[in-house]
């Protein structure tokens, strides 16, 4: 997969809504509802990068292996991939 990075909040969620990770350690149905538990309501950046074929995005596979999402001074990472284990930072600096 290309690297992303986008600013625009509307096309962030709509993208969030669209990922999906399969395999060990932090899997979701849906990204988007994870970013919303966190308390990132309304996402103002979004990274990602990398290739993870446990992971979909558009129903199809594979997706980006790293995320990186941001609101304000919230942020939300997940890093690693389905094979040897994905996981969750969730950081809010002062």
């Amino acid at each position: 997969m290309k690297p992303i990075e986008i600013n625009d909040p509307e096309q962030i969620e709509k993208i969030l809504s669209q990922i999906v990770l399969k395999g060990k350690g932090f899997t979701t149905e849906c990204l988007l509802a994870e970013v919303i538990e966190a308390g990132l309501s309304y996402p103002d950046y979004f990274k990602a990068q990398g290739e993870d074929p446990l992971a979909e995005f558009e129903g199809k596979s594979p997706a980006w292996a790293s995320y990186h999402v941001r609101q304000g001074k919230r942020v939300f990472m997940v890093y690693g991939d389905g094979q040897t284990g994905r996981r969750t930072h969730f950081t809010e600096t002062p």
